[in-house]
């Protein structure tokens, strides 16, 4: 669903951009370690629609959650962004191993958001189990 929005927008000239992750977390872990962490915190910013993909998929450590957090911040009431996940929001202290962080990251993706629940099989799954069943 949040890879159809994207593509929508994108036809309709909405500079997005579509990112996993652990790719966002490792490239700005990067960044930093360059000395360029604002450069790239800036080109993730520049984006209308920002789609992250998978959080809580794979552990994010508390350093990194605080890189995560300036990025959801500078985007904060400015821009777009879409987060897939499957993590329910009260166990995103576990996902960011602080709870205090959570709050606020949570605060903001919150404060203005339409939240989308899909409940049923995965759609990757959905031709193996309907084979199985045959």
């Amino acid at each position: 669903m949040a890879t159809s929005i994207g593509i929508t927008a994108a036809k309709k000239r909405t500079s997005t951009y579509f990112i996993k992750c652990h790719d966002l977390i490792q490239n700005l872990k990067r960044a930093k370690l360059e000395n360029r962490l604002e450069s790239r915190l800036k080109h993730y910013t520049k984006y209308k629609l920002l789609i992250i993909d998978e959080i809580g998929y794979l552990p994010i450590e508390p350093e990194d959650a605080k890189l995560f957090f300036q990025l959801i911040d500078m985007r904060y009431e400015k821009r777009s962004t879409i987060f897939t996940t499957n993590v329910n929001f009260k166990s995103w202290d576990e996902v960011f191993q602080e709870p205090k962080l959570a709050n606020a990251i949570l605060d903001r993706v919150l404060h203005h958001a339409t939240v989308v629940t899909v409940v049923g099989s995965s759609y990757r799954m959905k031709d193996h189990l309907a084979k199985e069943n045959e």
